[in-house]
């Protein structure tokens, strides 16, 4: 993690990293204000604040409460060496705790991360650099050997060499990758988790058998998403880029909107149209790109190759981003390699969106068969040593697909998890079922699972397979769980090439009677391809272009950002908007406008409902506001804070709307319930004369918004990038 300090006045210090600000000072008497703690003060309430949240997990997945649990820090200083201490952690624990949680909770303790960290001893590299910014060096941990050669089925170039290249092209964008988290709970399964120091919104994941392959992994899915404006998908870009030459790739064609409307006739094919538009409804302004928002420009789209012929197609950018998500999207050593990974990730979800929905039951892996891969039978022993029995499932459908599937039980929540992997080698298909099953989690996060079901209804609905998409942790049928299996075990093998293997997945394609269009980008200097099956690889269903699509952010963002300088006809006219929309009212801002504010403001945690709540009370209209103070209380997660000042809100509201009550007799005593700050706030936004309380003012420019301008920062490198290559 990057945390870059600021100099305030006389000894007081700012830290600054992700969405928080730290503030140290020093004792009055080392010449400091004592306006706040120390650095080592912090460093000392770091690791009994993470003893607390270790037992606080412990008792959560337990259910075991923790008001009569205590826990104290001391640190026993060596009189004869002040750097020699002793960290001294007592918990206090309620009599009638059992023995096991009493241990469990020590062990709990123990596994504290900033125990851990200091007992082994941190390094510390101390240097300067001429520009803190321009200083891009990967931050990764385990430099590769030179000298070392580590070659894994798949992979064109050893693991090493791999890394050195992907680092250097990150580097060259001047992009900081640091780890934030490693994970290894079973032999032979590592993951991680890296992100850009500078924008930690940018991160990925890798897994794999070792570390150096996981560190490829998330390298590659870094790249790849880089590459594929993921990182950006559904945000605004900004003025500066949304007015460029191009906004995101310099090959990329506006064409306008048809008469009435209609679709301009140079997007997509025949093929395509049949699929996006069955029923001939789909209007061209359905598919303005929401990064840009330049309805004048028209529908901005990119160029993708169809496999069948060879003919260029192009494909709205907004079609991509409402439908694709991250699926079918690849970085590799070279393009086969990139091509062999990004078609096993389509078969992979695919065949299990079927699995799911059909509700299917697999066939076990035989072990006779299981036992020809140790390293995976290992795993699995760790596994089920913990208390989790593994189900280990062939999931080709009889040998159609190259994909596999681990099932993991879990007897203390009731919970399940099945994990797909796909790839033409059977072994590496079940490695990455192992990998992926485990992939950035503890023990502990294996009880967050949902239980099976027989309600069908509920396993089919489209949202279910998105959650199943975005971590796997959507619903599974128990018929999956049958000892009956719908189709029989096939020991199966697609593997050859890459190139051999890349011809062998379209072949499957080819047979399914499935079209393949696909894009390459080469230009940050590792080959990543896009590849779009229509009707097979969407994650979010056709409809959602016509009825759940991003760009309805740009019917609201201008006026959202611009909200305390709106006069009342506009904020009439926004909120009648609003509601004529039918949107969900507990969306939040953030999803409906792709402005990411910092999740720890009042706009950060702003729902559409509590907008209107404000837009209410900005133009008076109190009966309403009180009706939507009683829904927001009823479904209220925003802060403790903000809750108070609703339900000061909704009192003032209730007395001034009551004819027989006087609102100067309740203040003093709604002043010492509230705090005189609050009430102050709350009078004078019930009043008209404090319009959005709590929300800062901000416009079109972004201005305070630094959360979103270092996602801005971060797509700007690679922006210019993409300009100096296409200038060349």
């Amino acid at each position: 993690m990057e945390i870059k300090v600021n100099f305030l006045d006389n000894l007081r210090l700012e830290a600054r990293f992700d969405d928080f600000t730290v503030v140290t000072d020093q004792p009055i008497r080392y010449k400091g204000d004592g306006s706040a703690p120390s650095p080592f003060d912090y460093f000392l309430a770091s690791s009994a604040l993470c003893a607390a949240y270790f037992v606080r997990v412990y008792c959560l997945a337990r259910d075991i409460p923790t008001e009569n649990i205590r826990l104290s820090q001391n640190n026993i200083v060596d009189p004869e060496n002040r750097y020699n201490q002793i960290f001294k952690i007592q918990v206090e624990l309620p009599e009638d705790m059992s023995a096991k949680h009493r241990e469990g909770i020590l062990r709990a303790i123990d596994r504290c991360t900033v125990k851990k960290v200091v007992q082994t001893n941190p390094e510390f590299q101390i240097e300067t650099v001429a520009n803190l910014d321009a200083d891009a060096q990967a931050l990764l941990l385990g430099k590769p050997d030179e000298a070392g050669a580590t070659w894994i089925e798949g992979k064109d170039l050893p693991l090493e060499q791999t890394i050195a290249n992907m680092t250097g092209i990150l580097a060259g964008l001047g992009m900081k990758i640091e780890i934030a988290s490693w994970r290894n709970i079973v032999p032979h399964v590592w993951s991680l988790h890296i992100r850009d120091a500078a924008s930690p919104m940018c991160f990925t994941n890798g897994k794999g058998a070792t570390k150096e392959s996981a560190l490829c992994s998330a390298l590659g899915e870094f790249i790849e998403r880089l590459s594929c404006n993921f990182f950006y998908n559904d945000q605004f870009f900004g003025e500066q880029i949304a007015n460029s030459a191009f906004v995101h790739y310099p090959d990329e064609k506006w064409f306008q909107l048809g008469p009435d409307d209609a679709l301009p006739v140079e997007i997509l094919d025949e093929y395509t149209r049949a699929i996006y538009d069955p029923e001939g409804e789909l209007c061209g302004s359905n598919l303005i790109d929401t990064n840009s928002g330049k309805v004048e420009r028209g529908i901005v789209s990119l160029p993708f190759v169809r496999q069948s012929d060879g003919e260029v197609v192009y494909f709205p950018s907004n079609l991509i981003e409402n439908l694709y998500l991250s699926n079918g999207m690849s970085a590799g050593n070279t393009l086969p390699e990139a091509q062999v990974q990004c078609l096993s990730e389509i078969f992979e979800r695919a065949v299990k969106k079927q699995i799911i929905e059909e509700e299917l039951a697999l066939p076990d892996v035989p072990q006779a068969v299981l036992a020809r891969y140790p390293a995976i039978v290992q795993g699995i022993a760790a596994l089920e040593a913990q208390g989790f029995p593994v189900l280990v499932k062939d999931a080709s459908l009889g040998g159609q697909f190259p994909v596999m599937c681990v099932a993991l039980m879990n007897p203390k929540t009731g919970g399940v998890f099945a994990s797909f992997g796909a790839h033409p080698s059977f072994e590496v298909a079940l490695e990455r079922s192992l990998t992926e099953l485990l992939q950035g989690r503890s023990f502990e996060g294996l009880n967050d699972f949902p239980p099976p079901t027989f309600n069908s209804m509920a396993v089919t609905e489209p949202n279910n397979f998105v959650e199943h998409f975005i971590d796997s942790s959507g619903l599974v049928s128990w018929r999956f769980f049958s000892s009956k299996a719908d189709v029989d075990f096939c020991e199966w093998d697609f593997s050859g090439s890459n190139a051999e293997e890349v011809a062998a997945l379209f072949g499957i394609l080819d047979e399914m009677g499935k079209e393949s269009y696909m894009a390459v980008y080469e230009d940050l200097g590792a080959p990543v391809c896009r590849i779009l099956v229509p009707d097979y690889s969407e994650v979010y269903p056709v409809e959602d272009l016509i009825w759940d699509n991003t760009n309805k952010a740009l019917d609201y963002r201008a006026d959202i950002l611009n909200l305390h300088a709106l006069d009342d006809d506009q904020l009439a006219d926004l909120l009648d908007r609003l509601e004529e929309s039918q949107i969900d009212e507990h969306m939040d801002i953030i999803t409906l406008i792709g402005i990411e504010f910092d999740e720890n403001t009042c706009w950060g945690q702003l729902t559409i409902l509590e907008l209107k709540l404000l837009i209410n009370l900005a133009l008076q209209q109190h009966e309403e506001a009180l009706e939507r103070v009683e829904m927001f209380q009823q479904f209220n997660d925003n802060t403790l804070e903000r809750g108070l000042f609703y339900q000061a809100v909704g009192a003032v509201l209730e007395i001034v709307l009551d004819d027989e009550l006087e609102l100067d007799d309740f203040l003093f005593n709604l002043g010492r319930m509230f705090g005189e700050a609050t009430m102050a706030a709350v009078v004078g936004s019930v009043q008209g004369e404090i319009r959005f309380h709590g929300l800062t003012p901000t416009s079109m420019q972004l201005e305070g918004l630094e959360k979103h301008q270092r996602l801005i920062e971060s797509y700007q490198k690679l922006h210019a990038a993409r300009a100096a290559r296409a200038a060349m």
